[in-house]
């Protein structure tokens, strides 16, 4: 049998061998094919390695490739959608097919990702009201926005009509704030937007991009999600890049993408000037997450895109402001990079109220300073605190947040569990590169009191189950 083509469809006829049928397949522009009248006996198998052969309208007089097509369903990327002319004979065929079928071969491998629980979830299964639970897991900013973005969130005139896609008010703000034109900024519903926009602007499936563990999750989960290869180049003992390894990697397996973040989540270290001009001297794309810069002590880079073709800084409203909730974050790029960016974007990805927040608490920098202060202070008693602590270790940390090792033959997991049992959350992250930690986020004080208390009570029974079972 053979597939004749012509200009927007393929017909059957009997004549020709399966080898010139593949010919017409592999040499025709036709992405939605007919296949009507196919014989008692043919090979499927001719078709499956053809890359155009995607969309197939089956007529249903064909039993024995309808079912054949059927069975190998999971193995091919055939869509089998009956002809126009009868849908009936195809009753088996719905019923033998299943939603994910139609899902992208790996996405249906891709594990998915672990948010935090918000407060109402935590509420009911701790049994505790959301005030009586202290919430250290997120890194979210316990003072929240100035009071000025509460009141304007009130007062919104025209909740009924779209946003500006292009957030030209809240650009023109952070133009001011950041010292660099709007035309080098894009603002997207969190940054996590803008990491997944990023990805689906510059790479093609089986593209790579360079991770350097631990560090945000986000980065490798969003290259599954584009089909994306991630290379790992693990950081040094102290949580520092190892600079090295990582112009190996790159010249190894030519990645596209690499990430990273300063201060690093989740132990807050930093890059250095030097080690981030030896990356950016690299053949790669560099994305510099700076979700926590504010309380690093040091000045953002933001301003470096004018001059680094390869360089993309973002930046985020959620620890900063206190806006986590609305999500709202932005990105500096080059220019030769942004256009396309505004291309593929969703049109109304901020929403009016997440740009309203965010344009109020930037015309409120005094807020923002004294809030920045206050959990930098915080951050160095809890650091002090947690020194005190058996077998916890703390790492100094540049962001609102501190990692520790728990030494001692504790379980980091369970000591997660038996802190929530006492209303206080933190994060323990269930991978090879941190399972025997915890991060704890910086609160208010009273937080802090919270934490430590429970601490105290969790602690000792730990240990002293520790003790039993090396008794036995």
């Amino acid at each position: 049998s053979c597939l004749t083509a012509h200009s927007h469809s393929l017909s059957l006829s009997h004549t020709h061998t399966d080898r010139e049928a593949m010919a017409c397949v592999n040499s025709s522009v036709a992405m939605d094919c007919v296949v009507s009248s196919l014989p008692p006996v043919c090979s499927w198998s001719s078709f499956h390695d053809s890359p155009l052969f995607r969309n197939v309208f089956v007529s249903p007089y064909c039993g024995s490739c309808l079912g054949h097509l059927v069975s190998s369903r999971k193995h091919s990327s055939f869509h089998c959608i009956a002809s126009a002319s009868s849908l009936a004979p195809l009753a088996a065929v719905s019923e033998a097919v299943t939603g994910d079928w139609f899902i992208r071969p790996h996405l249906r491998k891709l594990a998915p990702y672990t948010p935090i629980l918000p407060f109402e979830v935590l509420s009911a299964q701790l049994g505790r009201i959301p005030k009586d639970i202290v919430k250290l897991d997120a890194n979210e900013n316990p003072y929240g926005p100035p009071p000025e973005v509460m009141e304007a969130l009130g007062k919104l005139e025209f909740p009924y009509i779209y946003p500006d896609p292009e957030s030209r008010r809240l650009r023109a703000a952070l133009s001011e704030d950041s010292s660099l034109d709007a035309d080098y900024l894009l603002v997207g519903c969190g940054a996590d937007e803008l990491i997944d926009l990023i990805m689906r602007c510059t790479l093609e499936p089986g593209d790579k991009i360079l991770d350097c563990p631990p560090t945000f999750t986000m980065y490798a989960f969003d290259a599954g999600v584009n089909g994306a290869t991630v290379v790992k180049v693990p950081r040094q003992p102290d949580f520092s890049l190892d600079i090295e390894s990582i112009v190996t990697a790159v010249e190894q397996h030519n990645p596209k993408i690499i990430f990273l973040t300063s201060p690093n989540n989740p132990d807050g270290s930093l890059i250095e000037d030097e080690d981030l001009l030896t990356i950016l001297r690299l053949p790669v794309l560099v994305v510099l997450d700076e979700a926590y810069v504010e309380f690093a002590g040091k000045p953002s880079r933001i301003t470096w895109v004018r001059g680094h073709e390869n360089l993309i800084i973002l930046r985020t409203f959620s620890k900063r402001a206190g806006l986590a909730g609305l999500r709202v974050g932005y990105g500096a790029f080059p220019l030769s990079i942004v256009q396309f960016l505004w291309r593929a974007k969703q049109p109304y990805n901020v929403s009016v109220a997440a740009e309203v927040a965010a344009c109020v608490a930037l015309q409120n920098p005094s807020y923002l300073k004294e809030v920045k202060e206050a959990l930098i202070n915080e951050r160095e008693r809890l650091f002090g605190l947690l020194k005190k602590v058996p077998c916890l270790l703390p790492f100094p940390s540049h962001a609102n947040f501190i990692l520790c090792a728990v030494a001692g033959g504790l379980d980091a997991k369970q000591l997660k569990v038996d802190l929530a049992k006492e209303g206080v959350m933190v994060r323990h992250y269930d991978n090879k590169e941190l399972r025997g930690f915890i991060r704890i986020s910086v609160g208010k004080p009273d937080h802090t009191d919270a934490l430590m208390c429970a601490l105290e009570k969790v602690m000792p029974k730990m240990c002293h189950i520790i003790a039993s079972k090396s008794q036995n």
